[in-house]
């Protein structure tokens, strides 16, 4: 059978992979019931519902015609580099890297560097733009995280605190 839409079939792959590793990873908790959800309910439940989308989404792919098929472009290699490695840096900024020495850098200037990193993935870099919206993170991030959820980490680097 051929595909009608490569885009949606790999993409219906992907949630069913994806779907059935939450799954799979969620049996070794324990379930409870669905008036006492256990660790592993949520996890389950959600990696069902992503799976049974994943199927619906790439019989959808093989059966409803498209213009062109909807072939899949070539991998943008880029962003993907970009965004993971702004990922990294913020969990390093956030933990620190023991193994090495490096103490946390906090939240603030992990949200700075993360911002920073990640903007280099796009097609433009506007030095203001990226500024303001890694301000505009920052603080959004420490009212929610550190006011209104009162998590413990650090917010700022610790040779400055202390």
């Amino acid at each position: 059978m051929k595909l009608k839409s490569q885009k949606d079939f790999f993409s219906g792959l992907l949630f069913m992979s994806v779907g059935a590793a939450f799954a799979w990873g969620a049996s070794n908790y324990s379930m409870g019931s669905g008036a006492r959800m256990g660790p592993g309910y949520f996890p389950l439940i959600l990696g069902v519902i992503l799976a049974v989308l994943g199927c619906a989404l790439s019989a959808k792919a093989m059966v409803v015609p498209t213009e062109d098929g909807e072939k899949i472009g070539k991998f943008a290699w880029k962003p993907l580099f970009f965004i993971i490695l702004a990922n990294l840096v913020f969990g390093v900024s956030i933990g620190g890297l023991p193994l090495i020495g490096l103490p946390p850098l906090g939240l603030i200037a992990g949200i700075y560097l993360l911002t920073f990193i990640a903007a280099n993935g796009g097609e433009e870099f506007k030095l203001k733009e990226v500024a303001i919206l890694a301000t505009i993170l920052s603080l959004m991030s420490y009212l929610a995280f550190i006011v209104l959820l009162k998590l413990t980490f650090p917010v700022w680097p610790t040779f400055i605190t202390g």
